[in-house]
């Protein structure tokens, strides 16, 4: 690979004897990852059904290395079910350390495209609260298309700034992740087309904006809350030096420990300017050390001073469903739903689309949603018409009329490609089509014809 000469250099300077091994790793073959759906699946699901040459990943549990050439995962109807997300290896290590419980309210301050929140969203369970937030509205709704493909009902996903969030969340989030945009040097071997932006000024550009960013989420971090930070570079100036001037400006943040195995590496005393030893605790993941590319990641937790603790954070109200609303929801719910539950859950709607909150969902207001937690679908004239989103967000168990296709036959392609497929019943009406007994999408039967409701834009080009 053509590296700029000023990182190559750059990278001798900072490694040493060590810069050999490192730039032979862009001569070697990139690690391809997967993360399942813990949602949906369990790893000893997964194993028996995965169509593909698995390998586990030894520092995600959840995380399997596949091979790209003979694997194409992205093609598999699965993936389109939900079941895994396709995600570079050392990436997924990001998640893990966020160490979320059930229940807790966790902010994602820089999701897209979602692979971190999906891992946060499938950890938290149904009574925890994860706002996934963009700041650009694009990459946003990427990042909505993927909380929805993983069928995710806890998940508010935002397109705001982290300044406009930190003045509405003071002191609020049990755990937030600043996976920080940076100069993306761990990327190189996978996305060569990021060289082309290099340079060490763009560096020290990111280098302060990420000191920004941490400064607005520490005001949105309860105290007694974890903050994981990461990156995906290697330049100090990013990674230690940005950790060593956020502990100097809140000195209430502790760096916590990390745990180093599998060829994961400690951060450098000596990268920092002044010879902070805590930075130890922190962790870098070098693509010669390890299959999977380059990270660096740093845990620190806020101390506690209960007096500081915001209660103040209203939960947001429900929407209250007219007559008509209520009765063609229920309608719908009695014909073709079994034991969906939307106890504790607020409504929420906008313009005829209805969503179904998170629990414990703080106020909204002010906020500029993208996903208001689970679109369960739109009313219509007389009708309730349901969501694609709703269809992945069940289990076969929930759905009335249940049409299952098998991957190993082509029928699930025409699904995919918004075709009609045929049946033996009559006019059972809203039917949950799944792909081996996971959802997939919703037709509509009349007279023997499932009527495609595969959303259009997702559909496959024949």
């Amino acid at each position: 690979m053509n590296l700029p000469i000023d990182f190559k250099e750059k990278m001798l300077s900072l490694l040493g004897d060590e810069a050999n091994d490192f730039f032979d790793s862009y001569t070697e073959k990139r690690a391809s990852g997967l993360r399942i759906n813990t949602n949906k699946l369990d790893a000893n699901n997964w194993e028996q059904i995965s169509p593909f040459s698995i390998e586990n990943i030894p520092f995600v549990p959840t995380g399997y290395y596949f091979n790209e050439k003979e694997d194409q995962p992205g093609k598999h109807p699965y993936h389109s079910a939900g079941l895994f997300y396709i995600q570079e290896p050392s990436a997924m290590f990001v998640g893990e350390q966020l160490d979320v419980k059930a229940g807790d309210h966790v902010l994602d301050l820089c999701a897209a495209p979602g692979g971190k929140s999906t891992h946060i969203a499938t950890r938290i369970g149904e009574n925890g609260f994860l706002m996934s937030n963009e700041i650009h509205p694009k990459r946003a709704k990427a990042l909505s298309e993927n909380i929805e493909r993983f069928g995710l009902a806890n998940t508010v996903v935002t397109n705001e700034t982290p300044e406009r969030l930190s003045k509405l969340y003071p002191n609020y989030f049990d755990k937030i992740l600043v996976d920080a945009p940076c100069s993306g040097e761990g990327m190189f071997r996978k996305d060569p087309e990021a060289m082309k932006y290099w340079s060490q000024q763009h560096v020290e550009q990111c280098a302060n904006k990420q000191r920004e960013i941490l400064s607005y989420a520490y005001k949105m971090l309860k105290p007694g809350g974890t903050l994981v930070y990461s990156t995906c570079t290697f330049s100090p100036e990013e990674n230690e030096q940005t950790i060593e001037a956020f502990v100097q400006e809140f000195p209430d943040m502790d760096i916590i420990p990390i745990h180093h195995s599998h060829g994961i590496q400690p951060g450098k005393i000596e990268w920092t300017k002044n010879q902070l030893k805590d930075i130890v605790h922190t962790a870098r993941l070098w693509p010669h050390r390890l299959r999977g590319e380059g990270h660096f990641v740093a845990k620190l937790r806020k101390q506690s001073r209960l007096e500081e603790a915001n209660e103040s954070i209203q939960l947001q109200a429900a929407t209250k469903l007219s007559k008509v609303q209520e009765r063609d929801w229920n309608d719908f719910k009695q014909n073709n739903l079994i034991h969906f539950n939307t106890d504790g859950k607020a409504f929420f709607v906008f313009k005829d689309q209805l969503f179904l909150l998170p629990r414990q969902c703080p106020q909204l207001k002010g906020v500029h949603l993208v996903r208001a937690g689970l679109h369960l679908g739109v009313f219509k004239k007389n009708r309730f018409e349901p969501n694609h989103a709703l269809a992945l967000a069940l289990s076969i168990k929930q759905g009335k009329h249940v049409h299952d296709l098998s991957s190993k036959n082509e029928e699930w392609l025409r699904y995919l490609r918004g075709e009609t497929l045929k049946t033996t019943g009559n006019h059972r009406g809203w039917v949950l089509i799944t792909i081996d007994q996971f959802p997939l999408g919703w037709s509509k039967e009349a007279n023997g014809i499932l009527k495609n409701f595969y959303p259009k834009g997702l559909r496959l080009l024949s």
